[in-house]
């Protein structure tokens, strides 16, 4: 699934090509991606809206549409891209939501799995649903201190805890067992358990892949793609994440991978992550 340098990479090439843009001929080819609307009402107001702003939060990309807000979390197969040109056949294919700008160009959350959704939130839903999730990581009120506060709430595994999105925005598997394995940490072991002296090292090495993943437009394996149709290349920088089996490439030893810790995969190493 897209996390937050995926999405956070879409947003910001998207920002300058659809904000300030009418949206026309909205079509929407799929309604089992959209949650606590119909399609009727998706429609509706969309057509003839204006884009006032659009940013990330947490997994989401949030466009501002004055009255509402359309949030959509792209899942494991979505994409959100603006077309400069006619839609080839096999884009129209995984098309589930189009609209025309006023410009010329076409915006398409492609979904080839339909994972991912589409919320359509007023400004009062809005406000319930941002305050649901936790502090953004890369935000200056993400500090030490606030992230010894989450762990130590918590006697679930460390990387259980970073990942949920009530804790901590945006971070997902990729970048949990990316940071685990920079601070040296078992990604098993308690939150609570995690000392005082490895807390302010966990925080940076969170900070640090998240910001280095953005540069590098965030992280393909299959389908996820940039705001203008990229690959994503941090995929070539990952130390764990997707190495089961092949030699750490800190000290050698061979990486494990586990699905005991939140049924998702866990990669470490029992050398370097004490």
């Amino acid at each position: 699934m897209p996390e937050l340098p995926e999405v956070e990479t879409i947003v910001r090439e998207l920002r300058p090509r659809v904000v300030g843009r009418t949206l026309r001929q909205v079509a929407l080819s799929h309604d089992d991606v959209l949650r606590g609307t119909t399609r009727r009402r998706l429609v509706r107001a969309l057509e003839g809206a204006t884009v006032r702003g659009l940013r990330r939060r947490a997994k989401h990309a949030v466009f501002d549409l004055g009255e509402r807000r359309l949030v959509v979390q792209p899942g494991m197969t979505g994409s959100l891209i603006v077309h400069e040109r006619p839609l080839t056949p096999d884009q129209r294919r995984y098309a589930v939501l189009s609209a025309r700008l006023d410009n010329g160009r076409r915006l398409v959350y492609r979904d080839v799995r339909r994972l991912g959704t589409l919320l359509l939130l007023d400004d009062r839903a809005w406000k319930a649903y941002d305050a649901a999730i936790g502090p953004e990581p890369l935000e200056r009120s993400f500090t030490p201190e606030r992230l010894a506060e989450i762990l130590g709430s918590s006697r679930q595994a460390v990387k259980k805890v970073l990942m949920d999105q009530r804790h901590l925005a945006g971070v997902g598997n990729i970048y949990a067992n990316e940071a685990l394995f920079a601070a040296g940490i078992d990604p098993s072991r308690a939150a609570n358990r995690v000392r005082p002296d490895e807390v302010p090292r966990l925080h940076a090495e969170i900070k640090r892949i998240l910001e280095a993943a953005i540069v590098s437009n965030g992280t393909t394996f299959r389908d996820y793609r940039t705001g203008t149709g990229e690959r994503g290349n941090f995929q070539l920088e990952l130390f764990v994440y997707g190495r089961e089996g092949e030699p750490c490439k800190a000290c050698g030893t061979r990486l494990t991978g586990t699905h005991a810790i939140d049924g998702r995969i866990s990669v470490l190493c029992h050398r370097c992550q004490t």
